[in-house]
């Protein structure tokens, strides 16, 4: 008994290491050498900053890329929350509706490969230039990708398993909630993650296009005045939002459906 709880202890030590330290380390390796390359090759820091001036800038200016960063965060968790609350009870209803699979379903697939970028300015045009076009941005990128992996993952159960159940006398209740929600479930999982990172990656389309405030913004300001490494700063920034949004629907994940990762191990 001892030896089974000693060799979970050392699998779990592994996974820790492969699952955080590697990747910290690799990340440490290359920072060491972008910022050696630049001494060596004396880059000038308008075309690209070493990672030491880079953090030099947040220390600097953490206060105002701080403020800018909470204008982002806002309009992308604004859109994403909006894209989950109205992705859920359609990708449900498309699940349950052969007329919707066959209509609305394959017309979502369509838009979903429109390149957001392009339709931004439109959207700006629509909503103004404050914080709404950003959400709407937001929330169209979210807004696909989560109906696409939530309608996936039910419409891909198994039909052996509804077939059982049907045979066992299960209402369609009961169907949908001991079979195809948890069967789907990962496929929402999946699909907040990317759809979380895409929502800070839509604000920032629409800041890009028309804004005062914001990271995007920022970088737009910056890059012309050749203020290249705020501009990296701010994209640092950027960075660790949307690793800390990712982190937390992992964390949910685990918490939510433990059973997809043992099932998986």
């Amino acid at each position: 008994m001892s030896r089974t709880r000693e060799v979970t202890l050392e699998e779990r030590l592994k996974d820790l290491l492969v699952g955080y330290m590697l990747p910290v380390i690799t990340l440490l390796v290359i920072l060491t050498i972008w910022e050696t390359i630049c001494w060596i090759l004396s880059i000038p820091s308008w075309l690209l900053p070493k990672p030491s001036e880079i953090a030099f800038q947040i220390v600097r200016l953490w206060r105002y890329l701080l403020a800018q960063s909470y204008v982002t965060f806002y309009e992308s968790i604004f859109g994403f929350i909006m894209a989950v609350l109205l992705a859920v009870p359609i990708s449900i209803a498309i699940a349950y509706s052969k007329a919707l699979q066959n209509t609305i379903y394959p017309i979502l697939l369509v838009l979903q490969t429109v390149p957001k970028i392009a339709i931004a300015p439109i959207v700006v045009l629509w909503f103004g230039l404050g914080l709404e076009s950003k959400i709407v941005v937001a929330f169209l990128v979210a807004f696909f990708v989560i109906i696409v992996d939530l309608t996936t993952g039910f419409l891909t159960v198994p039909p052996e398993l509804i077939d059982i159940a049907r045979l066992l006398n299960a209402k369609q209740s009961q169907i949908f909630l001991k079979i195809k929600l948890p069967y789907a479930m990962p496929f929402f999982f999946s699909g907040l993650k990317s759809a979380v990172t895409l929502a800070i990656v839509g604000a920032v389309i629409g800041e890009f296009v028309a804004a005062s405030k914001g990271l995007g913004y920022v970088i737009l300001a910056s890059t012309p005045t050749l203020n290249t490494d705020i501009a990296f700063a701010a994209i640092t920034m950027l960075a660790i939002m949307g690793l800390g949004l990712f982190a937390l629907i992992h964390v949910l994940e685990r918490i939510l459906i433990p059973w997809a990762f043992r099932s998986s191990a």
